[in-house]
């Protein structure tokens, strides 16, 4: 066989392995969860991706700030907020034998401001009933409610109105908004946890703020006052501190990747939550 020919036909042999390369790499490729789709408030669409490892037993329902809009794909993988605490940290829960849910802002609420002042709403948190009431019927375990920065908003929302089937098992806060500012371009920004009925939070309520966190809406000093208003069977509040030093207090500040967002101690957050959802202390 001439030079040229052998040439050719290694070029074959390595353009046939590339292509069965691909499609091997595409399928080892781990999807976050399985991407769920229920009917909301006004037949909108709601999207969560629930993830259940083997022998799990609770699922948490992750609640992320921001704008709450995390645009999951069809692995169930979040295209945005990527840096939020809870995004960031769905994988030490699965390894310590929790499902988790992480629900997507609904279709009406999908633009720059995201859920925004939606966040207090009875039809909110009829939304997350509906999510949480179709976790049970499909799990069959525990659901616990987590939501960070404005998530918190959110989170209290639903445990503060929900009951029945619809109503989490527990309830988790971290760097709760607790300070909004009044008179703002957005009303919606003045919105905190104290903008619902917290003394009807009967369920376990943990709240995990940073000793370092300079967000100016999620002060750190104001986080345990959340557990004077509810009323839960066991409640603790902590306060975790740093690796990272305090900077300025500003908005700038509520960034995931941050004190805010309990960066570099990602571990020791997860497993001080764990131990309270099994029923010791943080």
């Amino acid at each position: 066989m001439t030079a040229p020919a052998l040439r050719a036909l290694a070029f074959l042999a390595v353009l046939a392995g590339a292509i069965s390369f691909f499609p091997v790499t595409a399928q080892e490729a781990k999807p976050c969860g399985e991407l769920i789709e229920l009917t909301g408030h006004n037949s909108t669409k709601l999207l969560y991706s629930l993830n259940v490892p083997e022998k799990a037993t609770a699922v948490l329902v992750l609640l992320p700030g921001g704008s709450g809009f995390a645009d999951l794909d069809k692995s169930g993988c979040a295209r945005k907020l990527a840096g939020n605490s809870l995004i960031r940290t769905r994988d030490l829960f699965h390894q310590q034998g929790f499902a988790t849910a992480l629900v997507d802002a609904p279709s009406d609420h999908r633009g720059a401001d995201g859920l925004g002042g939606f966040r207090i709403s009875p039809l909110h948190a009829d939304d997350l009933g509906k999510i949480i009431a179709e976790i049970r019927q499909r799990t069959k375990l525990p659901v616990w409610v987590i939501g960070t920065s404005r998530g918190s908003i959110s989170a209290v929302n639903a445990a503060s109105r929900l009951t029945g089937e619809q109503a989490p098992d527990g309830l988790v806060l971290t760097s709760p908004v607790t300070f909004g500012r009044v008179g703002g371009q957005k009303a919606w920004v003045a919105q905190t946890v104290f903008s619902v009925n917290l003394a009807a939070i009967k369920i376990p309520v943990l709240v995990v703020a940073h000793a370092n966190d300079t967000c100016i809406r999620t002060p750190p000093t104001l986080a345990a006052s959340i557990l004077d208003r509810t009323s839960g069977v066991r409640e603790q509040a902590v306060t975790v501190k740093g690796l990272t030093q305090r900077g300025a207090v500003n908005v700038e500040a509520c960034e995931g990747r941050s004190p805010h967002g309990f960066i570099a101690q990602e571990q020791e957050v997860t497993d001080g939550i764990v131990r309270f959802i099994r029923g010791s202390n943080y």
